[in-house]
């Protein structure tokens, strides 16, 4: 058996998103684990950052994309006289791809041909292996291998300190503390991807019925807000709203508290696994077994399959792996009582 090199710098590219960065983290901590002297670098976008700030042992670089051709340009300038014995690039967007150029390395690993696109393969020198029908996180894992890691189970140490954990606690309140917590994170990043606001606001409800009480969060877009409102209104329930109340690392925290996390295809999804929070996820446009919450993909409702084939007339084995089916009201196909007996299957199986 062939001896894994001994890397002394590994440099990690992947700006976006919040959802990928978090499934970025169990790789990264991973190849911590099995190269203990290298020195690792993550290049990362501006509000990932701020989730990741203080990862132990990691260096974060931070990459404003707004900034444009300047972000590129001190980029170079911060890594010029510096080079790599090995760059991981995760990321197949274009930008990515430009981005890569201005991190000088002797070995520049990327994804298998099926996954390669946008040009992604002009910016790399070697492909990690090729993988079937994998979650975004086994993709991950993948680099992971490519530099030696054996296969691991995927674990996370996010960062967030106890002041963090402070400011959530007080935004819950001792009576939110003391009780089971079911946290609604009802947004996504686009409208047709999230759930009916009525829906929601039943769900919780009925949670509060079996003796949850109800948290909102979520970041501070005019979508998020006033979905969160129309939840409130319609909900019978009290309902703590602290949507667009939170820091990233707080929403962790609060998170982190739950005893259950219930939202769509969105990053506190991945954020509240991380922390090992079960999520039921809310599924219509992508494929759950690609990008749904990764220990957590036996609690999801979806309704992506019956579209996929509606709209092909393919099943998801039959089709490129990062399909999705198009549809401004998708999302309604998911009923309440579907929901309802998710929740229920959750806590029979989590004791809550």
């Amino acid at each position: 058996m062939t001896q894994a090199p001994n890397y002394s710098s590994i440099c990690i590219l992947r700006l976006s998103a919040i959802g990928d960065v978090c499934h970025g983290v169990s790789a990264v901590q991973a190849i911590q684990k099995a190269h203990p002297n290298a020195k690792i670098t993550w290049v990362i976008g501006k509000i990932e950052a701020m989730l990741l700030a203080d990862l132990p042992g990691v260096e974060l670089v931070v990459f404003d994309k707004k900034q444009g051709k300047a972000a590129l340009k001190s980029l170079k300038q911060r890594f010029k006289n510096q080079k790599f014995d090995v760059l991981l690039n995760m990321q197949v967007a274009l930008r990515a791809g430009f981005v890569a150029r201005c991190i000088p390395a002797k070995v520049r690993i990327g994804f298998d041909w099926a996954r390669s696109k946008e040009l992604h393969s002009l910016f790399i020198n070697k492909r990690i292996a090729p993988q079937a029908q994998a979650h975004v996180l086994e993709g991950f894992k993948g680099f992971a291998k490519a530099i030696g890691v054996a296969d691991y189970k995927p674990s996370w140490n996010m960062p967030y300190t106890e002041q963090d954990q402070a400011i959530a606690d007080e935004l819950l309140t001792p009576e939110y503390l003391t009780n089971k917590l079911l946290v609604i994170s009802p947004a996504a990043s686009k409208a047709q991807r999230n759930w009916l606001a009525d829906r929601y606001a039943t769900l919780a409800d009925y949670a509060n019925e079996q003796g949850f009480k109800v948290v909102l969060t979520g970041g501070p877009t005019e979508l998020e807000i006033n979905l969160a409102n129309s939840i409130v209104e319609y909900s019978k329930t009290p309902i703590l709203n602290l949507v667009g109340k939170t820091k990233l690392k707080e929403l962790l925290c609060v998170l982190k508290r739950g005893s259950l996390v219930l939202a769509p295809d969105t990053g506190p999804a991945h954020m509240a696994v991380t922390v090992g929070t079960p999520v039921i996820g809310l599924y219509a446009h992508s494929n759950p077994a690609r990008t749904g919450p990764y220990l957590y993909q036996d609690y999801v409702v979806e309704v992506y399959h019956q579209n996929l084939l509606k709209q092909t007339g393919k099943t998801a084995k039959q089709v490129s792996w990062g399909t999705r089916v198009k549809g401004d009201d998708l999302m309604s196909q998911i009923t309440v009582d579907d929901v309802k007996a998710m929740f229920d299957h959750v806590v029979q199986e989590e004791s809550m």
